[in-house]
């Protein structure tokens, strides 16, 4: 089969690889008929490096129809429509009964100090392979995998991988007051789509971005907007939206990556002329993000407001302003999302008549697998406003 591999930092190929079989009698083996390439999968493009091995398979936002089912699956069938959520959880562990998915006691790493395994995501999460390929193995075939119904267009479903949980979970998250105000940082996917759900719960939205193509996305949709290339003190400008005060509730869709932190851009460039075994070491030990979103939302966020993290970090020192999260009473809440507890839900407002998010219109690109390699440094770039890719295998 074609997938998308992971040769070396800023190299990614389309190979041909071995097709998947059958491990476990819990498995099933999906056929990819569409797969999306998400802000996170540019962490292993380049900050996350050190953690890849050449010939990882990558990506993890696929769905697909089921070709074959391990000997012990009962309620997926041959035929089966289903999208296969990014983190790998059985169901049924400890933290899976409580809606703790992404920490699953089942495919934790515990030899590197990181929770439930993720498809297509570096040695960190388990080196399973990746949903950007024409097939994919999917483990707990019974519980994994969403059953979703034929007929609409894979964009009707695709984004229950990730970004719709993702983003559904970081306004949960935020705890917005009625009446208040949510201020998202970052127009990507995630930040848009949170934008989207945020929106369609009736809550006052401001999005921070740079980039004119998001910002016109995020407007159209009802949100009010910060163009972070021409505003100096963007905490500033949103306390002079809130009446002085600040958002009640902040977003961060933006993680280790974020524009304005110079001196941390430069310590992850210095970090890549290292070797690797160096490079890994230094990343589980100090700290390497850009934290110029991290410090925004601190400092935008109104006393006794909340903070919700979406945007992924990767260093395990990072510096934070513990004196103004201390003093303003800021409540914390973040981490990968927990997808099977939101898919339900999500799944019923999908099923409405009305495109009420307008997934079936989120992908700015749909491109053909074999080009992927050329979307990923668009992607990085933010060329060609590209916003949201799905790959057609």
């Amino acid at each position: 089969m074609k997938a998308v591999t992971w040769q070396g930092r800023k190299d990614m190929r389309v190979e041909e690889v071995p097709d998947p079989v059958i491990q476990q009698p819990t498995d099933a083996i999906v056929r990819v008929t569409s797969t999306g390439l998400c802000g996170s999968d540019l962490h292993l493009y380049d900050p996350l490096a050190p953690f890849m091995t050449p010939g990882d398979i990558v990506g993890h936002e696929p769905m697909g129809v089921v070709e074959e089912v391990g000997p012990e699956v009962r309620d997926l069938t041959v035929g089966d429509r289903v999208v296969v959520p990014f983190n790998v959880s059985c169901g049924s562990c400890w933290m899976c009964e409580r809606n703790l998915h992404s920490q699953c006691e089942t495919t934790q790493n515990r030899d590197q100090g990181t929770g439930a395994s993720l498809f297509g995501y570096s040695s960190l999460y388990g080196q399973v392979p990746g949903g950007q390929a024409e097939l994919l193995r999917v483990p707990f075939a019974d519980f994994l995998p969403v059953r979703v119904p034929e007929g609409p267009p894979d964009e009707r479903f695709l984004y229950l991988s990730d970004v719709l949980p993702t983003a559904w979970q970081g306004v949960e998250y935020a705890s917005v007051p009625e009446g208040g105000t949510l201020l998202v940082l970052g127009a990507g996917p995630i930040g848009d789509m949170a934008a989207r759900i945020a929106l369609e719960r009736g809550v006052r939205v401001i999005v921070v971005d740079r980039v004119p193509e998001r910002l016109s996305r995020v407007v159209a949709r009802g949100a009010e907007t910060i163009d972070l290339a021409a505003c100096d003190d963007v905490a500033e400008r949103v306390r002079e939206l809130t009446d002085g005060r600040g958002a009640d509730s902040v977003l961060d869709a933006v993680g280790m990556e974020a524009h304005g932190s110079p001196v941390a851009e430069l310590a992850q460039k210095g970090l890549s002329l290292l070797p690797k075994s160096a490079q890994a070491a230094v990343m589980t030990k100090a700290g390497v993000d850009r934290l110029g979103a991290l410090h925004t939302a601190v400092d935008a966020v109104r006393r006794g407001g909340t903070i919700s993290i979406s945007g992924v970090y990767g260093g395990a020192a990072d510096p934070m302003p513990m004196m103004q999260l201390f003093d303003k009473q800021v409540q914390l809440r973040m981490g990968q999302a927990n997808v099977r507890a939101w898919t339900d839900d999500i799944l019923d407002l999908l099923g409405r008549d009305d495109d009420v998010l307008g997934v079936e219109e989120f992908a700015t690109h749909r491109l053909p697998l074999d080009d992927a390699p050329q979307a990923y440094a668009s992607f990085r770039e933010k060329q060609d406003g590209m916003v949201k890719v799905v790959f057609k295998p």
